[in-house]
């Protein structure tokens, strides 16, 4: 028997998909050791010892364990075994499957042997037989015996079994059109890939958005495109930059390819007996035609990527060595062709990181086209997840997609919490029983306990309107946020003699857009900050690097003054000058995002950085402005 799951296919039909039950699996594995056992004694052997045996009936009996029962009377040539219980097939299974291996391994060495006797006897005289049996023997040419042998016949029945594939293998996108949120960046990725003159490409972005998927999907694209130069044989080589370190002795090089010492390190024997070295290519040379693709390419070792260049721009990789002889005639043509050629390794390169661009080596960014991929926000993450959901083949109770976008902003980590949710759906009810599974949000919330998991975002916009209160933006990294600003206001205890308090772990430059604030208060106002105890507060007390959160801190200051209430669904970022002027800044894009994931109807930007926002959004109004006047009706009510 089986059970059953309905799905839906990537054309949108609706298909039902069949998973095997336990008799299915036991099944399947008798099968396969009477398939191997055939292999072993011969198809019409087998029928001669079963019909021998008067075995037919148990071998053809719907009972697994008289089919069991009949296995083993054939592995072990006995006429009579103990009744198979079901607590002991697995053990008998085992059983029966080293006996099966045993006959494999006797049936290789016979063969071996046979063949190199054989051989043999074409050389020498019919009398010497008898003498080359025992030569061959003794001298069991090669590394195999019966107990090698019995190994490798039990790694072939390891091969035989397999658990189902994991979740994340099994929900990664197949096509470019399940890649969710990262329309513009995929898109630039083949236009710099999918060319009769590719590029070599680094990618930047947040972890768990589909770099590396996008990657390979794309080289796939490319392959099939007949105007690229990359054939249907072009690898996707990938590696992990954090894993690659130079090695100062050149022992060993796993990206670039070393020399083996003939001595120390040793070569193939044949090699090491003449002491000629013997080169090891590289993953560059494996990718060679393909792409080589190494993420976290930031954390690769500043000499390895010096290193790397130089392979770039020869395309191949060349090889050194204190040993090498070019004169020595015992040198194999290979080695000398590596030695005196050098290994090809023309490939395009794909880094991707988590790094800003200013923390990349410069001479690595120039040889480079980059692509950046958009943090995903979560309208991004909700459609991943009701996705997977769907090809899991499971059903989402009202709130759980919604809530999984409040916890990550990565579709990794969005994937992970669904399965996870999905098991613990599966404990509550006892296993799969023919219906779909329903994952609830009480089975979410568990999850997100155990795993002590917090909401990204800790500030959201409002609807209505405070005084002394309103939302700055930062960026750290490729993740934008909003930074809660509060000010209040008190008279001056002693006339012309009032304080201002900052927090003091939120940076100088911060500090001192305080001050510039008050400047610009008197010019607009024509009040003194000096004649008021003014208290600003940077909620979480976090460091504010940089003068971007100036505008901000202007207009809470303000409004605590004045008593006018902001607005709480308007972010603000700029660095102010003494003159009001709202200067430009860094990260706008990404400040964006975070406004939006924190729900903001306006974001008020410099008027010089509005060529850093190549788009516009339907459920979000980003304003220009040049000066601090023209923010004071956008986000001033009364």
């Amino acid at each position: 028997m089986k059970y059953s799951v309905e799905q839906e296919s990537q054309h949108g039909e609706s298909i039902r998909v069949q998973y095997p039950t336990e008799y299915d699996q036991l099944d399947r594995q008798i099968k396969v050791l009477y398939d191997l056992l055939g292999k072993a004694l011969g198809e019409e052997q087998l029928g001669r010892t079963i019909e021998k045996l008067g075995l037919a009936e148990l071998v053809d009996s719907s009972q697994i364990e008289k089919r069991i029962e009949a296995l083993e009377k054939l592995v072990f040539k006995q006429k009579s075994v103990e009744p198979i219980r079901p607590g002991q097939i697995q053990l008998a299974l085992e059983k029966i499957e080293n006996g099966i291996s045993d006959i494999l391994a006797r049936q290789m060495v016979e063969a071996r042997l046979e063949n190199q006797v054989i051989e043999k006897m074409e050389k020498n005289q019919a009398q010497y037989m008898e003498e080359i049996k025992l030569q061959i023997l003794n001298k069991r040419l090669g590394s195999e015996n019966a107990n090698t042998l019995k190994k490798y016949a039990v790694l072939e029945k390891l091969e035989t079994r397999g658990l189902s594939r994991s979740a994340m293998e099994m929900l990664r996108p197949t096509s470019l059109d399940e890649i969710v949120g990262q329309e513009r960046a995929v898109k630039a990725l083949i236009t710099k890939l999918a060319s009769p003159y590719p590029q070599h490409v680094l990618i930047y972005g947040p972890p768990g958005v589909g770099k590396t998927t996008a990657a390979r999907l794309v080289l796939e694209m490319a392959k099939k495109m007949s105007y690229t130069p990359f054939d249907a044989e072009a690898k996707f080589v990938e590696v992990d930059g954090t894993t690659l370190r130079w090695d100062p002795r050149e022992i060993t090089n796993p990206l670039l390819g070393s020399v083996h010492d003939p001595i120390y390190q040793g070569t193939k024997r044949d090699l090491a007996e003449t002491g000629i070295p013997e080169p090891k290519t590289g993953l560059v040379t494996e990718a060679h035609g393909g792409v080589l693709f190494i993420d976290e390419i930031g954390e690769l070792d500043l000499f390895l990527q010096n290193k790397l260049l130089k392979v770039l721009e020869d395309k191949r990789v060349y090889f050194d060595s204190s040993y090498y002889d070019p004169d020595d005639e015992n040198t194999p043509k290979y080695v000398k062709k590596l030695f005196d050629e050098g290994a090809p390794a023309d490939f395009i390169l794909i880094g991707a990181t988590t790094r800003h661009p200013s923390e990349i080596n410069p001479a690595l960014r120039s040889r480079c086209a980059e692509v950046f991929f958009e943090p995903l926000d979560p309208g991004a993450i909700e459609k991943i997840v009701r996705n997977a959901a769907k090809r899991i083949g499971v059903t989402l109770e009202e709130g759980v997609a919604d809530t999984i976008s409040q916890y990550t902003a990565e579709g990794r980590k969005a994937v992970n919490l669904l399965t996870d949710a999905y098991s613990m759906a599966l404990f509550r009810q006892g296993g799969l029983k023919g219906d779909r599974v329903v994952i609830t949000c009480e089975d979410l919330h568990e999850v997100l306990q155990v795993s002590r998991l917090s909401p990204i975002l800790r500030h959201r916009a409002g609807s209505g309107a405070e005084v002394g209160h309103i939302f700055g933006l930062g960026v750290s990294g490729f993740l934008g946020s909003v930074i809660e600003f509060e000010a209040v206001a008190f008279p001056a205890r002693e006339k012309g003699k009032g304080t201002i308090r900052f927090n003091d772990t939120a940076g100088s430059m911060a500090r001192d857009s305080v001050f510039n604030a008050g400047s610009v208060i008197r010019s607009l106002t024509g009040e003194e900050i000096s004649e008021y105890d003014i208290h600003v507060n940077a909620v979480g007390g976090g460091n504010i690097d940089g003068p971007s959160a100036g505008a901000a801190i202007l207009l809470v200051i303000l409004s605590a003054i004045k008593g006018k209430p902001l607005r709480q669904d308007v972010a603000v970022t700029g660095e102010i000058s003494i003159q009001g002027r709202i200067k430009p800044v860094g990260g706008v894009y990404e400040k964006i995002y975070g406004a939006r994931m924190a729900g903001m109807k306006k974001v008020l930007i410099p008027r010089e950085n509005e060529k850093d926002v190549p788009f516009s959004l339907e459920d979000m109004e980003i304003i220009p402005i040049g000066h601090i006047k023209e923010a004071l009706d956008l986000i001033f009510t009364g």
